[in-house]
């Protein structure tokens, strides 16, 4: 029975909040419009700072009320300005306020409003608006995003009007006048090249943005001039040897990863220096080189330590809660720092504990530290050194295999390309990694709808299948199946076909293996063969495919089922006459192995490829310019005079 009294109790403490706030929402619909302004003027004073009040007039159904009369014509420019205040002050509650806000379709009512020519309610709009987008759960779509939306801003002349802004008395607006520039270059070559040669007051931009990184200046100042910069370089505007990349900007970035610095600014440091430097490989080295950069980053993984100067105990609690976002930006650092060079990789591997922390990144719950920490992991597997050593002795590839198991695409995608250099045949991991059940899974991604997970199945496929044992291919073949051979030998993919096709010349290598497979598969790969030949493919599709056709040609018994198939000998004949001297190479190694002189059946074989007139082509082909085809035509000639 006491039950029974939960629920009147519960219904009379809600009944007696909404009370309280329920005469400000009735205010609203006063036909008098000086008492609905009062009424406006009231409930804003009364949601400040009070997340409970805010909460229970959107419940009482205040939000559809403020829009209303924010959008009348009759709305006095004062209401309208007052309902967007307080319409922004409940924005800056909880994330369910902005969901409620959005689902009154706020956006397009705050949109309108900047058309007013009244600037206090602009402002007001703005300022809502701003409050709106900075939260997580509102989509990025509803505003300009993207490379389409950064050239409308371009075309209606943004960079103008925003350039002399750089000047202004007004810290705040010179700020946002470079925040701006920054998220307008950001992968964007027609915004960047123009940049490079504004003038403000005569002086270049690019001269200005360096002005603004140096030291005497607000950290803020100093990184978002970096960004625009790096932005600027990476989009083609600014060459990578420039001094102020070399000499101002990257100096500037590694300045912002040391420990003196607050955590965000850290992050966004190395970050940006990792953008920056990702594709050029003496800005590699000269980052490797400035102020201990390499060691510096390991600090980023101590994060906070236990005599950390940090006394405010909210910005400690802060930091200890995005400590993560640190261990990914060392990561992704240290990804771009050795994507090229092998004694900087080797540099980081000796540096403390890194494979552990590594290792240890590669199971962390955030997804962001997983990708950082598997393309860290992927730039130094491109070491063959590495991948003989410091990844065998801490067996990257078991916690390489489960994150394999169950991850995103963007995870998986990078994940399954540093399994292809593991699975190169010179990897100490190659073995334990095929006993760990990879033919399936990697037969599982040729089937993605994903092409770079597709890609990626099918390459480390291919490199699985280098050299390896008669076992191994029969797996290979099994688990893929030859549907899904042929539907990958069909992909509009390009990549995927051209790996696919590689993974064929490797399982097709070694006598005994390929009259093996040739035995069992030989007619669907013949008929593949037939249609790529004949299909409207680039020249290194055709020439991988006539590689095949002379790895089958290489058969004891496999080559009977060229020389039984006339359709296959002519093309095989075009082909030697062909334009391109790489399609004729390919096309004179099939010949070459069918009449190989000391082979059983040789002299029918020989005597067949006659009457097609194979012997007179290698008569013309003995006086190509070409010397290598030249001497393999002199070869060929000589098996017939053997």
């Amino acid at each position: 029975m006491a039950c029974l009294l939960e629920t009147p109790i519960r219904m009379s403490v809600l009944s007696e909040v909404t009370a309280s706030s329920r005469h400000y929402v009735d205010r609203l619909f006063d036909p008098d419009p000086q008492k609905v302004l009062q009424g406006v003027i009231d409930m804003k004073n009364a949601v400040i700072g009070n997340n409970k009040q805010k909460a229970n007039l959107i419940v009482l159904g205040a939000v559809p009320r403020l829009l209303y009369l924010l959008q009348q014509e009759a709305s006095t420019t004062e209401l309208k300005t007052e309902c967007a205040v307080v319409l922004g002050s409940l924005a800056m509650g909880t994330e369910n306020n902005v969901k409620s806000l959005l689902d009154c379709h706020i956006i397009p009512a705050l949109l309108q409003g900047l058309l007013s020519p009244d600037l206090k309610f602009i402002e007001a709009c703005l300022r809502c608006l701003r409050t709106i987008f900075t939260s997580p759960v509102t989509p990025e779509e509803l505003l300009y995003t993207g490379p389409d939306h950064q050239t409308i801003l371009f075309n209606h002349g943004a960079v103008q009007n925003i350039a002399h802004l750089l000047t202004s008395l007004s810290y705040k607006v010179r700020m946002q006048a470079l925040k701006c520039f920054s998220v307008l270059a950001f992968e964007n070559p027609q915004v960047s090249m123009t940049l490079v040669n504004v003038l403000v007051d005569g002086e270049l931009l690019p001269q200005i943005f360096v002005k603004m990184l140096q030291r005497d200046k607000p950290i803020e100042m100093q990184l978002t001039s970096a960004k625009c910069l790096t932005y600027m370089c990476r989009a083609g505007a600014i060459r990578t040897d420039d001094n102020c990349i070399v000499l101002k900007t990257l100096p500037c970035l590694v300045r912002m990863c040391s420990k003196e610095r607050l955590l965000e600014e850290r992050v966004e440091g190395a970050e940006t220096l990792a953008y920056l430097i990702e594709p050029d490989v003496e800005l590699q080295r000269i980052a490797s080189i400035t102020d201990h950069l390499i060691a510096m980053l390991a600090d980023y993984f101590k994060y906070p330590s236990s005599v950390s100067a940090i006394t405010d105990i909210k910005r400690l609690d802060h930091d200890l809660k995005h400590a993560h976002e640190l261990r990914q930006a060392a990561f992704k650092l240290y990804a771009s720092l050795g994507a090229n060079d092998e004694d900087i990789r080797k540099k980081i591997i000796e540096t403390e504990n890194m494979m552990d922390r590594i290792v240890t990144g590669l199971s962390e719950s955030s997804v962001k530290v997983r990708l950082a920490a598997v393309r860290c992991l992927h730039s130094l597997s491109r070491s063959v050194q590495q991948l003989r050593t410091s990844f065998q002795d801490h067996a990257v590839w078991k916690p390489l295999m489960k994150v394999l198991q169950n991850a995103p695409d963007e995870i998986l995608v990078v994940a399954s390309s540093m399994l292809c250099n593991l699975l190169l045949e010179f990897s100490p991991s190659k073995e334990p990694i095929l006993e760990s059940g990879a033919v399936e899974l990697l037969c599982g991604l040729t089937q993605s709808e994903n092409p770079a997970l597709r890609v990626n199945g099918i390459w480390a496929l291919m490199n699985m299948a280098f050299q390896a044992e008669q076992k191994i291919k029969a797996d290979i073949l099994r688990s893929l199946s030859t549907e899904q051979l042929f539907r990958l030998l069909s992909d509009s993919d390009l990549n995927v076909l051209m790996k696919t096709l590689g993974l064929l010349r490797n399982l097709l290598s070694t006598r005994p293996h390929i009259d093996k497979i040739m035995s069992t598969h030989g007619k669907q790969i013949m008929q593949a063969v037939t249609l790529i030949l004949e299909g409207e493919h680039n020249i290194e599709v055709k020439e991988q495919t006539l590689c095949i056709l002379a790895n089958i040609a290489d058969g004891t018994t496999a080559k009977d089922l060229i020389m039984t198939n006339d359709d296959i000998l002519q093309k095989i004949k075009y082909y030697m006459g062909h334009s391109h001297v790489k399609l004729q190479l390919a096309a004179m190694f099939c010949i070459s192995n069918l009449i190989w002189n000391e082979e059983e059946g040789s002299q029918e074989r020989q005597d067949k490829l006659r009457d097609m007139g194979i012997v007179d082509i290698l008569h013309k082909l003995s006086q190509s310019p070409d010397s290598n085809l030249c001497d393999k035509a002199k070869t060929a000639l000589q098996q017939y005079l053997a």
